[in-house]
C-alpha cells in the first residue's frame, strides 16, 4: 500500500492496523523536534506487539474507534483509484479476505471461506480451490467460480475500459472453471505464477464486477454487497465518519466488537484526538507525536517491523527525463542526515534500505545501492555537467532553462515532513539544482499530483507491498494510460522481463535472485532513492486485544476487541 503525508497504497494489511494511521505521519515523516527520548532499538524481526488474548480474555461487544486517512470515494480495491490503504484495510473486512498470513508472511486459507487451496498440478499450473459450502454473499448468493471469474476477467488487463490498479497474476490466468461440484474452482495459468495465494484477496461478487461501468463506478460512495465478519453499516460524509458493524448473515466465528467507527483526520489531529480520548489508536512514529504519546492516560506504546519502506521518488519529466540527471540527484541526496532528521527523538531505530524490493528482515534482502546513491556531490556536479546542466553561479542551466525543480509535498504534512524537504532542497542546492516546495492540497495529493505523474521529486510510502510481486506494479511499463502504481512512468524493458519472470519462479530462491537482479537495474536507472524501512511506532488504549503494531501478520478482526 502506498502511502503519503496523508495515504497509503498498494498491498495489504500486513501492517494494515497500524500502517493505516502510520501513513498519518507519513513517508518523509519522523524528527523535526523535542529531545532524545528513550534508548533507540530494534524491535524483533517478527513481533507481535498487539496484546495477544485468547478470545476468553477478551469482551463481548464494544467500539473501537479508529482515525481515517481519507474520505473513501472509490471501494473497489481492484480499480485503480481504491488501491490505498484504508479503503484495502476495511475491504478486508466487509468482504471475502480467501488467505491470511502470520508473523513470518506465510499465507494460510482462511476457513470461513476456503476448506483448502492449493497448487495440484505443475504444468500448467493448476490451482484448486475448496470453498466452505457455508459461505455466502450479503444478497444470499452463495460464493462460487463465477466471482472469481469475474475478478479474473477485470483484472487481466485485456480490457483496457477496466481501470486497474494491477493486473499482475491475473494476466497468467488461462482460465476459471467450476471443478468437481459448485463448492470447487479451478484457476489454470498460461505460465506460472508463485504468489498465487495473493489473488482474488479480497474476493468480489460478479454481480458488482461483471463488466466495466460496474467495476469503475458501482463501488463509488458504497459497497453493494457484503461477505465479511463486518458491512459498512453508515457512511456519513458530512461528518466524515464511517461506521462497520457486525454482518448478520456471517456464518464464522461472531466479532468481538459491537462496533468500529472510522472518523476522518489530518496528521496535526490524530494526536490530540487520541488525548482527547476520541480515538483508540493513534501513530506515535514522530518525535512530536511520540512525546506527547509516550505518558498519555490509560494507554501503551507498541512497536513492529512491518513491511513498511520510506522514499523519494523522481518524475520523469523535463528534466529528470534524462537518466543522468536523476543519477546526479542521487548521488546529491546525503541519505544518512535525511534518515537522521527522521529518526530524532524516535525511540525505535530507522533502518537505511538499499533494496527497492525486500524489507532489511525478509529473506531474500540484499544491498543492492551500490554506489549509486552514496553521497558525492562532486560526482553529482560532474554528472549534471556531463547531461548539459553548466554552472553558472547558480541554478544550473541549459539552453538557456535553469534547472528548476519541485518537491510536492501534502498541506496535510507534518513539520517533521516539511524538515525532511527542506533538507532535500539544501543537498540539491548545493550542485546547483533549484528545488521549490509545493504544498497541495492533502485531498488531492495523490488524485491531481501522484496519480498524474505532475511531480519532480515526491515521498510517500509503500506498505504490506509482499508477496513480492505486490511491488511488481510500482516499476513496470505503463501500458496505455495506465501506469499500475508506476507514477514517474520510469522503466526499462529489462526491468520488466526480470520482474516478470521473478514473479512465474516457483523456487523461492531463484525468484528472490531475480528480484535481486532487476533491483540492482533499478537503482541504475534512478527511480526511485529508497530511506528507510519504518518501524511502527504506536499508542493504544490499554486493554485492547489482538490489535496493534505486528509484523507481517493480518488483522484477524474478529479477534479484536477490550480485554476482560
Amino acid at each position: 500500500m502506498r502511502t503519503s503525508p496523508a495515504t497509503r497504497r498498494i498491498g495489504r494489511a500486513a501492517a494494515a492496523a497500524l500502517a493505516a494511521l502510520l501513513a498519518a505521519t507519513a513517508c518523509s515523516s519522523q524528527g523535526g523536534g523535542s529531545a532524545d527520548v528513550a534508548k533507540t532499538v530494534a524491535p524483533p524481526v517478527d513481533a507481535e506487539d498487539n496484546n495477544p488474548q485468547p478470545l476468553e480474555n477478551v469482551k463481548d461487544g464494544g467500539e473501537l474507534r479508529l482515525p481515517l486517512q481519507q474520505w473513501i470515494t472509490q471501494w473497489n480495491p481492484y480499480q485503480v483509484d481504491g488501491n490505498y490503504g484504508d479503503a484495502v484495510e476495511i475491504m478486508g473486512y466487509v468482504e471475502a479476505k480467501l488467505f491470511r498470513s502470520d508473523a513470518h508472511g506465510v499465507y494460510h486459507p482462511v476457513p470461513e471461506y476456503l476448506v483448502s487451496a492449493q497448487v495440484t498440478s505443475t504444468s500448467p499450473q493448476v490451482v484448486t480451490y475448496k470453498l466452505n459450502p457455508k459461505a455466502v454473499w450479503s444478497d444470499g448468493t452463495a460464493i462460487g467460480y463465477k466471482d472469481f471469474e469475474a475478478v479474473w476477467k477485470a483484472s487481466n488487463g485485456k480490457d483496457q475500459a477496466y481501470n486497474l490498479a494491477d493486473s499482475s497474476g491475473y494476466e497468467q490466468i488461462s482460465g476459471v472453471e467450476q471443478g468437481a461440484d459448485p463448492s470447487e474452482v479451478k484457476v489454470t495459468f498460461s505460465e506460472p505464477y508463485a504468489d498465487w495465494q495473493s489473488l482474488f484477496s479480497p474476493l468480489l461478487p460478479a454481480s458488482g464486477i461483471a463488466d466495466p461501468k460496474a467495476f469503475n463506478e458501482g463501488w463509488i460512495e458504497k459497497v453493494p454487497v457484503f461477505a465479511g465478519p463486518f458491512v459498512v453499516a453508515n457512511a456519513d460524509k458530512t461528518a466524515q465518519t464511517i461506521t462497520l458493524t457486525p454482518n448478520p448473515r456471517w456464518w464464522g466465528p461472531k466479532p468481538k466488537l459491537d462496533r468500529i467507527t472510522y472518523r476522518v483526520l489530518d496528521a496535526a489531529a490524530i494526536t490530540q484526538s487520541y488525548l482527547n480520548n476520541e480515538i483508540d489508536f493513534a501513530s506515535a512514529g514522530t518525535a512530536t507525536s511520540y512525546g506527547q504519546l509516550k505518558e498519555a492516560k490509560d494507554s501503551v506504546i507498541r512497536t513492529g517491523t512491518p513491511w513498511d519502506e520510506v522514499h523519494i521518488s523522481f518524475g520523469g519529466n523535463g528534466a529528470l527525463a534524462d537518466q543522468k540527471v536523476r543519477q546526479a540527484l542521487g548521488k546529491a541526496l546525503d541519505r544518512a542526515s535525511l534518515i537522521k532528521i527522521a529518526n530524532k527523538g524516535v525511540p525505535v531505530e530507522f533502518k537505511p534500505l538499499d533494496n527497492h524490493l525486500f524489507m532489511t528482515n525478509q529473506n531474500g534482502y540484499r544491498a543492492n545501492a551500490g554506489d549509486w546513491v552514496t553521497y558525492d556531490p562532486a560526482t553529482a556536479k560532474k554528472w549534471l555537467d556531463e547531461a548539459g546542466w553548466k554552472d553558472s553561479g547558480g541554478a544550473r542551466s541549459k539552453d538557456g532553462q535553469p534547472l528548476e525543480l519541485h518537491y510536492v509535498m501534502s498541506d496535510g504534512s507534518t513539520q517533521a515532513q516539511y524538515d525532511l524537504a527542506s533538507a532535500t532542497q539544501n543537498m540539491l542546492q548545493q550542485v546547483g539544482v533549484k528545488l521549490t516546495i509545493d504544498k497541495v492540497p492533502s485531498k488531492e495529493y495523490f488524485a491531481k499530483y501522484i496519480d498524474q505523474g505532475k511531480f519532480d521529486l515526491a515521498s510517500w510510502r509503500n506498505t504490506g507491498s509482499f508477496p513480492l510481486s505486490k511491488t511488481v506494479p510500482i516499476f513496470r511499463a505503463p501500458v496505455g494510460d495506465n501506469v499500475f502504481g508506476n507514477y514517474s512512468k520510469l522503466s526499462t524493458p529489462e526491468i520488466d522481463t526480470l520482474l516478470r519472470k521473478a514473479a512465474a519462479t516457483l523456487d523461492p530462491a531463484k525468484a528472490a535472485e531475480l528480484y535481486n537482479q532487476a533491483d540492482v537495474k533499478i537503482w541504475e536507472l534512478a527511480h526511485t532513492v529508497e530511506l528507510y524501512q519504518r518501524p511502527s511506532i504506536v499508542a493504544a488504549r490499554k486493554g485492547l486485544a489482538n490489535y496493534g503494531a505486528g509484523s507481517l501478520a493480518d488483522t484477524v478482526i474478529t479477534s479484536v476487541g477490550w480485554q476482560k
